[in-house]
């Protein structure tokens, strides 16, 4: 296999696993298990915007894909806190496990990877399933595509 096709395929690879570090703390890579990330979460102060995202209504496991740039399936764990999500991302095709944060706001979902800002995933939450899009920075540019979850 020549250089420039192995990195055409670790590349993309390592920064589907980076993007999923974003800010917040530092990266922990685990390679074994099967925990989903998490992310922070921000609720409204409208109720229903409260009702769709209210105490622990994200909290559990949730499994999903992406397609794209880049396609695969993958598994988040959540545990919300008010508008605050924490938890880990599996991305098996990636390699493992990372720490992941975000926020929710009424129905809006946006987060990242802990320790990196170069994977972005911005959506909406309606019961059971979320569904948005992701993207991914490169030295080159910039990379995308759409994601989607339902609540395992």
């Amino acid at each position: 296999m020549s250089r420039t096709t192995l990195a055409l395929i670790a590349v993309p690879a390592a920064l589907l696993l980076a993007a999923c570090s974003s800010s917040g703390g530092p990266a922990t890579t685990h390679t074994a298990g099967t925990h989903a990330p998490a992310s922070q979460s921000t609720t409204s102060a409208a109720p229903a915007a409260a009702a769709t995202t209210s105490s622990a209504g994200l909290s559990g496991t949730w499994n999903g894909q992406y397609s794209g740039s880049f396609s695969g399936t993958f598994s988040l764990t959540w545990q919300q806190s008010g508008s605050t999500l924490t938890g880990t991302i599996n991305l098996p095709q990636a390699g493992g496990t990372t720490d992941i944060n975000g926020t929710v706001t009424g129905s809006s979902i946006s987060f990242g990877t802990v320790g990196s800002t170069d994977i972005t995933y911005t959506g909406s939450v309606s019961g059971g399933s979320m569904s948005g899009s992701y993207q991914v920075k490169a030295a080159n540019g910039s990379a995308g595509g759409s994601w989607s979850a339902t609540k395992a």
